[in-house]
């Protein structure tokens, strides 16, 4: 007996002078055990080393572009829109100077302070604040907006400003992963996850000018301007619209593609505007029906015609001086072929005014080769949005 008890006296020792050394030298070696108040043992994890995160976590892509996005608050002084009827004051009084301020995003694409937007988001305002995630505020200048691409240049006067990188929007494929940062609903900075769900979207009736990425990731109101990242933090959108029956999110949101916004920006930067190719028609999809009417080959002949009909032609306008009719189907702008009008609209706002370009056209059953030269497209009516 006296055996087995110095035995167990042994272990019990070795047991916790190694416990012992152990603790002392490799604490977190024990960290997984806990024993609570009431004699329960749980199961703790380590603590997660910053730079250490699971498997498929985005906290490094957010934690990246995060500090580049901005809120952006506007307000409009309502000396522009002051009711002038004698009775309209004499029953309601006059409002107050200023309206409420409206919200949305930015993203800073430059250390010289420029911040890329939504053109609904600044347009008409009189005043336009910049807030950063770190909590700096600063005026901003409008530098050029274009509402064909619904898109604004803005500018900041700051020191150390965070900015972001810019990705390759034209790489990305359906299933890619995506994050939309911005500040929906005044609530504060907001990073959200889903995918790229399709490519390439347009005839939504948002912009002249559409391209956008689609997206499951959630964007509200107030996101708009906002910037859409991929799993790199790298700038791949900004977002612009969203799908909504009530509002909210619904799984449908819009991004224009960082490559259409850079050229966008670059002229925004050197002109302040964006200079476009314009031939003054009205054109329309060529639908089965049309193709009949203007007796084009049907899509089972060899002679096919794809393309997009005119069914007006602007008076002294490029295409009118060209020759070219109502009726006429354009097929190709300097060699390259145009399916629809999406299409039509971005090849000949690519054409430099006052630069002659070929424009094939089916006429009388036959292609012809017409030499155009367009001018420079009309700044856009505003619309409500």
């Amino acid at each position: 007996m006296k055996r087995y008890w110095l035995l167990f006296s042994q272990t019990v020792t070795v047991f916790l002078a190694a416990w012992f050394i152990v603790a002392t030298l490799k604490p977190e070696w024990l960290q997984g055990v806990q024993r609570s108040a009431h004699g329960i043992t749980l199961l703790q994890a380590p603590a997660t080393d910053s730079d250490t995160r699971a498997a498929g976590s985005l906290s490094a892509a957010a934690q990246k572009a995060s500090p580049a996005v901005v809120s952006i608050n506007t307000s409009q002084s309502r000396s522009r829109q002051k009711n002038q009827d004698p009775w309209s004051r004499y029953f309601q009084g006059d409002q107050e100077e200023d309206s409420p301020a409206g919200l949305g995003s930015g993203v800073i694409v430059s250390p010289e302070g420029h911040v890329l937007t939504n053109n609904h988001v600044v347009e008409d305002a009189d005043d336009i604040e910049v807030v950063l995630s770190d909590g700096r505020r600063a005026a901003a200048k409008v530098l050029g907006t274009d509402p064909d691409s619904d898109l604004a240049l803005l500018k900041i006067s700051l020191d150390k400003l965070p900015v972001i990188v810019l990705g390759q929007s034209d790489s990305l494929r359906v299933g890619d992963v995506a994050l939309a940062i911005g500040n929906p609903f005044g609530v504060g900075q907001t990073v959200t996850s889903g995918i790229v769900s399709a490519l390439g979207r347009n005839q939504l009736g948002i912009n002249t000018f559409e391209n956008f990425i689609q997206t499951d990731a959630a964007i509200n109101p107030g996101n708009s301007g906002g910037a859409l990242v991929d799993v790199n933090g790298q700038l791949i959108g900004i977002n612009t619209a969203i799908y909504s029956r009530s509002g909210g999110n619904m799984g449908i949101g819009f991004a224009i593609p960082v490559a259409t916004a850079l050229k966008v920006m670059k002229d925004l930067m050197a002109n302040g505007k964006v200079t476009r190719g314009w031939i003054g028609v009205e054109p329309q999809d060529l639908s089965p029906e049309l193709a009949a009417t203007f007796n084009l080959p049907s899509a089972g002949d060899k002679n096919a015609v794809s393309g997009v009909v005119i069914t007006g032609v602007l008076q002294n306008g490029p295409a009118a001086k060209a020759g070219i009719r109502p009726g006429d189907v354009i097929v190709k702008v300097n060699s390259q072929a145009v399916g629809n009008v999406s299409e039509l609209l971005s090849t000949v706002a690519g054409l430099q005014p006052g630069a002659q370009a070929q424009v094939q056209v089916w006429r009388r059953q036959g292609l012809t080769d017409i030499t155009v030269t367009p001018g420079q497209r009309p700044a856009p009516r505003q619309r409500p949005r």
